[in-house]
């Protein structure tokens, strides 16, 4: 059976957001964090969240199980480095949904879309209205060059770079689209 889960990276500090943005409470009463997790689990799939140690009381908020979680201790140096690490730490999973904690938006219904679609040697990158967005999965294939990523821009490279193994995912998710930059982000439809 081919296995997929999803890496959450959420270990950054928001400093254009003012404070930490994994804790403003939406609309929703819930935090931004809380909201992405909650989708994840509806979802089904198995996860690991990606967080810097200074955040061990943030991790002991979600009531989750130890092996849920991974502490990068580079997070500071950019989310390419907690993604390098976090991607270090998974289980044998064949595919991996590279989700961001800041976008509470997507819906459930994407990462099961996502599941479905990555394979082995493919990237499937969602889009609405012809938008690409976010979380993008990655096959195993792509394993080796995900844990050498640094700085801040993450595994677009790997996309930008393969575009014959890029699977596009047309998804009714206009979550997709949106973070969480700035304290406006929270109520904006």
């Amino acid at each position: 059976m081919f296995q997929v889960g999803v890496l959450l990276l959420a270990a950054g500090v928001s400093h254009r957001f003012g404070s930490d943005k994994r804790a403003a409470v939406m609309p929703n009463g819930k935090t931004v964090l809380e909201t992405t997790l909650e989708n994840i689990k509806q979802a089904g799939l198995p996860f690991k969240l990606c967080l810097a140690p200074s955040d061990r009381a943030l991790a002991s908020v979600f009531d989750l199980e130890q092996h849920q979680l991974i502490f990068c201790h580079n997070a500071a140096k950019g989310m390419g480095v907690t993604l390098a690490e976090g991607m270090t730490q998974i289980p044998d999973w064949q595919g991996t949904i590279i989700a961001l904690g800041d976008m509470p938006w997507v819906q459930p219904h994407t990462y099961t879309l996502l599941k479905a679609s990555v394979s082995k040697d493919t990237l499937c990158v969602p889009t609405y209205e012809g938008q690409k967005g976010n979380p993008v999965a990655f096959g195993e294939d792509f394993y080796e060059t995900l844990r050498q990523s640094n700085g801040d821009r993450g595994a677009r490279f790997l996309i930008d770079n393969n575009p014959d193994q890029v699977n596009l995912i047309a998804v009714d998710d206009s979550g997709i689209l949106r973070d969480i930059d700035q304290l406006k982000d929270l109520h904006t439809d």
